[in-house]
């Protein structure tokens, strides 16, 4: 009781003490607001979870990307871009609430312990994963652990009567941001980006190397659905396009000045076509390279405006592995365009919801639904004088329209319910040894591989069996994309990533266009033409 009323009289001295003060500071009305709950409120205070949910509720008053992440949030929104992780080294699926191994990782602790394609894991240590309908997530965070920690697997193998268990040594498993890299012909090379972080400096440099042995002069880069990631990435893969002397991006703040980030030394690759591929879902750093492309008339932007994130955050870790991502300055392209879409302090709802409303507006289909730019919008490329616009986003050189044709109702629930990829993994189970000796390498898959009626008959029976009733309309309409799907799945699982992108890309129009524009010199150049 004693102790009770030392803590009234406490707080109470505290506020006689503030009253007396004139300049009553936000910073102190918060320390006191959360003295005075800790002290006098009704139950038990969770004070961290107060605490929490006041930097969280801060941060909203600011802008959409300032945010608030606990210990595991912060080590997830990591893990990808540090380029790895610790683990047992496999790319699973789950197929009926089974788990099966798609590929032990190269070099791996799985493949050196003998896991293969086509196992499933029953359970790791003492945890069933097999039947228990668990998430991928949680899966995840059982199979993943410490560097040298030991993950007892039970494996059901085909043509083993009894489960074989296995003995793995977790270790470094690395993540690649460069998920494809190929060659389209005899001369074009294609890039895949699907992230920016730590090692996809390195991985570019490595792919565009292996490319130009095979013969790569041009280059199409993918940077479609790249959210972003680190900025430094970005702008070390734009020095590679770039002369000495080029700007790729500044960075501006009231508070921190103004920074830019200027190339010093001629890049590897000037004299090559290139092509950069985005979308709506291309942000941020995807936005810092495509821009500095566009910007500085190195190649040709093709695809639909970008998302439109141009605010820079710094991260703020605390003590506990929490973290607070702050807004502290503003991209800006080399022809000062700012890259942040417009947005209300506040208003979370309204702008995740502009990628929908700009669907609605009918942009992703007609590029004139685009509101016309401003005056005031209009800046100019540094070498051709060409017109580009801010305003939010990267507008690209070449629109091109969303293709909806290929796609149904009955597209979309054999793929929601999991029955193409079901059909496909089981497909690969029964018939590995058999592909791999009618195909022994993707080029040979590529070419040989046939979707003919009779095996996509399999699918629809499938799709039958799984709840998902045939209709012939919707079928005929969608059987370009599906057959496409399917073989590139049966690819993918046989042979690498890069053959489900070989299979299927020739369907996207935004990469088709790019192989149009790439391989028809007069095309390419009649985007780079000087203006007065």
């Amino acid at each position: 009781m004693k102790k009770i009323i030392l803590s009234i009289l406490s707080v109470l001295l505290t506020v006689t003490a503030f009253s007396q003060i004139p300049a009553f500071t936000p910073e102190r009305k918060l320390r006191y607001a959360e003295q005075i709950i800790e002290s006098f409120y009704v139950d038990e205070v969770d004070t961290a979870k107060v605490v929490t949910e006041a930097i969280v509720a801060m941060l909203k008053t600011l802008d959409p990307h300032s945010t608030y992440s606990s210990p595991d949030e912060t080590r997830a929104l990591n893990e990808p871009l540090d380029g790895n992780f610790s683990g047992i080294g496999i790319r699973f699926q789950m197929v009926n609430d089974t788990l099966y191994v798609i590929e032990s990782v190269a070099g791996g602790p799985s493949e050196r312990i003998g896991i293969i394609p086509g196992d499933r894991i029953i359970s790791c240590n003492d945890t069933v994963i097999a039947g228990v309908k668990m998430k991928n997530n949680d899966i995840m965070r059982v199979l993943r652990g410490p560097k040298g920690t030991e993950a007892r697997l039970k494996v059901k193998r085909k043509g083993s009567a009894a489960p074989l268990e296995f003995r793995v040594i977790r270790d470094d498993i690395p993540i690649y941001s460069v998920e494809t890299a190929y060659m389209v012909n005899d001369s074009v090379g294609y890039i895949n980006i699907s992230r920016f972080a730590e090692t996809t400096t390195d991985e570019v440099k490595d792919a565009m190397k292996t490319l130009k042995k095979k013969g790569m002069r041009h280059l199409i880069l993918d940077l479609a659905d790249n959210g972003g990631g680190y900025m430094r990435p970005a702008t070390d893969i734009s020095d590679l396009f770039l002369r000495k002397g080029d700007m790729v991006v500044y960075t501006e703040s009231p508070k921190n000045g103004m920074a830019e980030y200027i190339t010093e030394k001629d890049g590897p690759f000037l004299d090559g076509r290139v092509v950069v591929m985005v979308n709506q879902y291309s942000a941020s750093a995807s936005e810092i390279l495509s821009g500095a492309i566009q910007d500085n008339d190195r190649g040709v932007i093709v695809g639909r405006r970008t998302f439109g994130k141009g605010l820079v955050q710094r991260p703020f870790p605390f003590p506990d592995g929490s973290m607070m991502r702050l807004t502290v300055s503003r991209y800006h392209t080399p022809s000062g365009r700012c890259i942040q879409k417009p947005y209300v302090a506040g208003d979370d709802e309204s702008y995740n919801l502009d990628i929908i409303n700009r669907y609605n507006a009918g942009e992703y289909t007609n590029p004139d639904s685009i509101h016309h730019f401003p005056d005031s919008l209009r800046f100019y490329t540094k070498r051709l004088n060409r017109p580009v616009y801010g305003g939010g986003g990267i507008m690209p050189d070449r629109f091109v329209a969303i293709d909806t044709t290929m796609y149904s109702t009955y597209y979309r629930d054999l793929v929601a319910k999991g029955v193409v990829n079901n059909f496909c993994v089981d497909y690969v189970d029964s018939h590995r040894a058999e592909l791999k000796k009618l195909y022994p390498d993707e080029n040979k898959f590529i070419a040989g591989f046939d979707t003919t009626p009779e095996f996509m008959k399999g699918l629809i029976e499938r799709g039958e069996k799984d709840g998902v009733p045939f209709n012939e309309e919707q079928y005929q309409r969608s059987l370009p994309i599906l057959s496409a799907i399917v073989k590139g799945l049966i690819g993918r699982d046989i042979y690498e990533q890069s053959t489900y992108s070989r299979v299927v890309a020739p369907l996207d129009p935004i990469f088709s266009t790019a192989v149009e524009i790439i391989t028809t010199p007069a095309l390419y150049d009649s985007y780079l033409q000087p203006q007065p």
